[in-house]
């Protein structure tokens, strides 16, 4: 009989889940890994908490997929937590840190598989004080300010570097308050899709609802027309005493 597969996943909350993982050695190695084992009325199962960081998930589920594979196990390993198949800094960027670090965001965004995943990838870019915007907003201010502290003549192109600055402040702005929107990315279909198999799986009721029972069938055979049972229609009176003949 086949062994099914060890799953380990990206939960809603934000935690990464190993399932199936039902023998002592593969609980052995998701803890070596760093996983947590939890056994309740779900069964056993290994997570990670919600508040480790996503480079430490990534190459915590990573480590655990490699030794459960070498020790013969089926894992399956979502993209988003792969260390292998998620795009490295391009070598071709050398001293480019800024721009390696970017990439790698962008590897964040393209992988996530849930609303939550999504905003906290998407804070490296929008955070008001240490987001990727706001520091390419600063520094497009500050290149147009010394411009002009070493050039006077160089207004024009000091006046450029400002308006980029300015367009960035636009853009952020477009963008604030987003947090707890990207955070219900997919959650509307998820739930209709609950719902969905809730209401599946729920008896139906409305052919009980429409049944007439047998006492309803009945009363309404006894009114048809041409079933009603005759009744007499005189009206039966006492005998009118005669009075007296004058």
């Amino acid at each position: 009989m086949p062994v099914p597969p060890i799953t380990i996943t990206h939960e809603f909350s934000g935690s990464v889940v190993a399932k199936g993982a039902n023998d002592d050695l593969s609980a052995r190695l998701l803890k070596h890994a760093g996983f947590q084992q939890i056994e309740d009325w779900h069964g056993r199962r290994h997570r990670l908490p919600t508040t480790t960081p996503v480079a430490d998930k990534v190459a915590i589920a990573s480590h655990a997929a490699e030794m459960l594979r070498a020790a013969h196990y089926d894992v399956d390993l979502p993209p988003s937590l792969d260390a292998a198949r998620m795009s490295p800094p391009v070598p071709a960027l050398g001293s480019y840190a800024a721009g390696a670090e970017l990439l790698r965001i962008t590897d964040r965004i393209r992988a996530a598989e849930n609303g939550a995943d999504l905003q906290r990838a998407v804070d490296h870019l929008l955070h008001p004080e240490h987001g990727a915007l706001e520091r390419v907003r600063e520094a497009l201010e500050v290149a147009g300010e010394q411009i002009h502290d070493l050039d006077n003549e160089a207004y024009d192109l000091a006046y450029r570097f400002d308006y980029a600055s300015e367009y960035i402040r636009g853009a952020q702005s477009e963008l604030v308050n987003s947090e707890a929107k990207l955070r219900r990315v997919g959650t509307a279909s998820q739930d209709q899709a609950e719902a969905q198999t809730r209401s599946s799986e729920l008896p139906d009721h409305r052919g009980a609802a429409l049944a007439t029972s047998p006492a309803a069938a009945k009363a309404r055979g006894s009114s048809a027309p041409g079933s009603e049972t005759a009744q007499p229609n005189a009206a039966v009176h006492p005998p009118r005493a005669s009075g007296p003949r004058r």
